[in-house]
């Protein structure tokens, strides 16, 4: 085992696994100047004047690790990292990285970013990788009200919608609830009357303002509990995001009546990304059958420190209960290096239990694969 808790066995046995990325984002078809690269690597809107998003733990950890893949040394600078990138071109780009990651499948979001990204056959083809569409419930229901619907139909025509994406092959649905309004909404079933009043209020704002943005909590309710009827995975947003959010309102443990209620129903709830709350996702994953929990987008932004939070996450719920993603967006690279930095941390973590002898090597490589794809291909019915 080497300083920084690598075993040898663990290592190979990760390194064979072919990782299911349970929820992540396409990658532009165009090319990027530097400004727009770098804000990929934040989620704030902004770089600050005089500095650069390269001096982050992702941006370190992208110049380790993504600089070999283009034949360069470990920790060059951003300016020839840059240079390099610029001069293979955004298709060679795509197929390199999506190729080299060891997934096996990717579960896109296909409600954000918008624009010019790759469709699910192009990922599928650049990374040589099955590819499956989660439906983003938001953006559903803010089709169906653009095209003239009102609120006598909205239920109907809303999960007639949602029925069609999942029979088209959408193996999830997915929610923004905590960009939108909070965990904080009243977790019953909303009666029908009061799903119609909100959708009359919500079509009189988008008169008045021109804005098609759904963030009422009767029909964020609605929403919720229509994707918990549709049997299939229901993945919420929680914890870490960009600005739009209120960090407080994020907190999964106010999601606990909501999943209490849908406990028997028995739809599965992915909880997504979750730091800083990843202990108490990791608390509702033990408790409730139905819950599971990821601790994606943190290992890219916490870059050197991931290993801290990959092994936090196998404190206390069931290895069963656990999941990757690497919820890459916009640059190849981001979905590249959450499977790099997922499989160093899970090494450096099991690695080390292997050899106080807490563990077998045969048990880590057995939670190593639940984690990394067989929990994933299980619960979507991947396999």
């Amino acid at each position: 085992m080497d300083a920084l808790g690598h075993n040898s066995l663990v290592d190979e046995g990760l390194e064979s696994v072919r990782l299911v990325d349970h929820h992540c984002h396409s990658v532009f078809t165009h090319a990027l100047d530097r400004q727009a690269f770098e804000l990929v690597l934040t989620e704030s809107r902004s770089v600050v004047p005089g500095s650069t998003n390269f001096d982050t733990q992702l941006g370190y950890a992208l110049l380790r690790w993504c600089s070999p893949m283009l034949g360069l040394d470990a920790h060059v600078t951003a300016e020839a990292y840059l240079d390099r990138r610029g001069s293979l071109g955004v298709e060679r780009l795509n197929q390199l990285f999506l190729g080299s990651s060891g997934v096996g499948s990717y579960l896109l979001d296909t409600g954000f970013p918008s624009g010019q990204v790759l469709g699910l056959g192009a990922i599928a083809s650049a990374s040589n990788a099955s590819c499956h569409e989660i439906a983003r419930l938001e953006v559903v229901a803010e089709e169906v009200v653009a095209t003239g619907t009102g609120p006598d139909k909205f239920v109907e025509v809303f999960r007639t919608a949602l029925a069609e994406r999942l029979a088209a092959g959408a193996v999830a649905t997915k929610s923004i609830a905590a960009y939108r309004y909070g965990f904080d909404f009243d977790p019953e079933r909303p009666e029908p009357a009061d799903v119609r009043g909100a959708v009359g209020r919500w079509l009189a704002e988008i008169e008045m303002t021109g804005q098609v943005r759904l963030h009422d909590p009767t029909l964020i309710s609605f929403l919720l509990w229509t994707g918990v009827d549709a049997g299939v995975p229901l993945q919420l947003h929680v914890g870490l995001g960009d600005g739009d959010l209120e960090m407080l309102r994020c907190n999964p443990l106010l999601l606990t009546r909501f999943i209490r209620l849908t406990e028997k129903i028995g739809t599965p709830i992915m909880l997504l990304h979750c730091y800083p709350y990843h202990r108490e996702a990791g608390y509702l994953a033990h408790i409730f059958p139905h819950v599971f929990f990821d601790v994606g987008l943190a290992i890219n932004l916490l870059g050197a420190q991931s290993r801290r939070i990959v092994a936090e996450s196998l404190e206390l719920a069931p290895f069963a209960k656990q999941l990757y993603s690497s919820d890459g967006w916009g640059v190849p690279e981001t979905l590249f290096l959450g499977a790099r930095l997922w499989r160093n941390a899970m090494s450096a973590a099991l690695g080390s239990w292997v050899e106080r002898g807490d563990w077998s090597a045969n048990q880590a490589l057995k939670v190593a694969t639940m984690i990394g794809a067989g929990n994933a291909e299980r619960v979507y019915g991947l396999a």
